[in-house]
């Protein structure tokens, strides 16, 4: 009688760990916010003094070092106001202050990380992601949006199948509490690349495949420069700029086709490429959509694209209402590898703020032979 209920309680301590594993495997598709990504689940009073963490565990799903601050948005002491978008509360990363905490992923895939980061008292604050293998340092001197919304994606790839997420800020100020704010952090994972139809060559040409977005706001998502096409927020496209360019959705913004679109928003240092195969000699059309994204970003636009030794300048008058023409180039190809190449020739801001950086959108980019 012992046996068989020993036996019993073992199959139902399998059956209960094989569930957990499952659950644990069906987890590892992600594409939402971090455990406590928002930090709307704050630190107990006790850890609190005034606005610092005091515990290294006390910020819950995080792990802390150094001088972290749990911020609410609004007016803050010293005349300072925070805003925080998308919620109450944020983080500010003091100097060398660091938080992280562990995630579990696909060996080998790669994902994106979502994430709102602002300057809050120097111009020259930088913040530093790392995760897996590989980190980046990110310089937050420009403010792309006014309102505290200015939203970055940065892209790794999976060494292993836990991996730590580490947002640090490595300065040291003369105020010892400036640094960046955190404000919500999300993770995707980068789904690969559909296979090119209807004669269409160019990979993720809609833009469909990109970082998460957040729902409940959005200014748009900024693609930091990189210099390869495949770990990156946007699979199949190169930024190859001095500035980001930012990634919209047709929630928060109007888009030309699908759900998804690229903004230039920083003049001929905000430019977006892709390399793509052909055939030496062969002609191609190059077709493309350009518009504003009905942000009130207003003024004569023009968008110049590149492919093989050809190029296109195409104008846009816009209002900031939404809308877009279409365009194209015919080409000829030189080399088994060409490369398309889009940027904005002006710098443009919103007609109701002169501090808040946009430029046209482009949309629906595609390549085919012509026979």
């Amino acid at each position: 009688m012992a046996s068989s209920s020993l036996n019993l309680m073992l199959v139902f301590f399998l059956i209960s760990c094989t569930d957990y594993f499952v659950s644990s495997n069906d987890a590892i598709v992600l594409d939402g916010l971090l455990p406590n990504g928002n930090f709307e689940e704050g630190p107990k009073a006790s850890d609190l003094k005034h606005t610092v963490i005091k515990g290294k565990y006390s910020l819950p799903k995080w792990v802390k070092k150094g001088l972290v601050e749990y911020i609410s948005g609004g007016a803050q002491p010293g005349g300072f106001f925070f805003t925080v978008p998308r919620g109450v509360h944020a983080i500010r990363l003091g100097n060398e202050a660091t938080i992280h905490q562990y995630v579990r992923v696909k060996k080998g895939s790669y994902y994106s990380l979502t994430f709102s980061a602002t300057r809050t008292c120097a111009l020259d604050e930088v913040l530093r992601i790392s995760a897996s293998n590989d980190s980046a340092d990110l310089p937050i001197q420009t403010l792309f949006s006014s309102n505290g919304g200015d939203t970055y994606a940065w892209a790794f790839e999976a060494t292993s199948q836990i991996i730590r997420v580490t947002f640090h800020n490595p300065g040291m100020e003369e105020d010892p509490a400036c640094g960046p704010l955190l404000d919500a952090i999300a993770i995707k994972e980068m789904v690969p690349l559909p296979k090119p139809i209807n004669g269409n060559i160019v990979k993720n040409g809609d833009f469909e495949i990109g970082p998460h977005v957040f729902k409940n706001f959005s200014t748009g998502v900024l693609l930091l420069p990189h210099a390869h096409d495949f770990i990156t927020p946007l699979p199949g496209w190169i930024i190859e700029s001095l500035k980001p360019v930012k990634y919209i959705d047709s929630k928060h913004f109007f888009v030309p086709s699908g759900s998804f679109a690229i903004e230039l928003v920083g003049g001929r240092e905000s430019a977006i490429a892709q390399i793509i195969r052909t055939i030496p000699n062969e002609f191609y059309l190059l077709t493309f959509k350009i518009g504003d994204a009905k942000n009130e970003c207003h003024g004569e636009m023009l968008v110049e694209a590149f492919a093989a030794e050809d190029n296109v300048k195409v104008n846009y008058d816009s209002k900031g209402k939404g809308g877009f023409t279409s365009a194209s180039l015919k080409f000829k190809a030189v080399t088994d590898r060409t490369r398309l190449t889009f940027w904005s020739s002006f710098y443009h801001t919103r007609l109701d703020d002169l501090s808040h950086m946009c430029g046209p959108i482009l949309d629906d980019v595609r390549v085919v032979p012509l026979h």
